[in-house]
């Protein structure tokens, strides 16, 4: 697998976990699973860009 395709792979399953770690956060009342759903989120997106950048970049 392409490390472009890795990262953008990644970066969506970061993103989903982070999703049910904040929302499971909220059911639970827990801010802090919240809050590292939200940062594990933002990183994923963070690495899906990479991905995409480097796919960008090898074109």
């Amino acid at each position: 697998m392409k490390s472009n395709t890795k990262n953008s792979a990644e970066g969506r399953i970061h993103q989903a976990r982070g999703k049910i770690k904040e929302t499971i956060g909220k059911i639970v009342n827990n801010h802090e699973l919240e809050i590292e759903g939200k940062v594990e989120d933002a990183e994923g997106k963070i690495q899906e860009k990479i991905g995409e950048i480097e796919n960008i970049i090898e074109k």
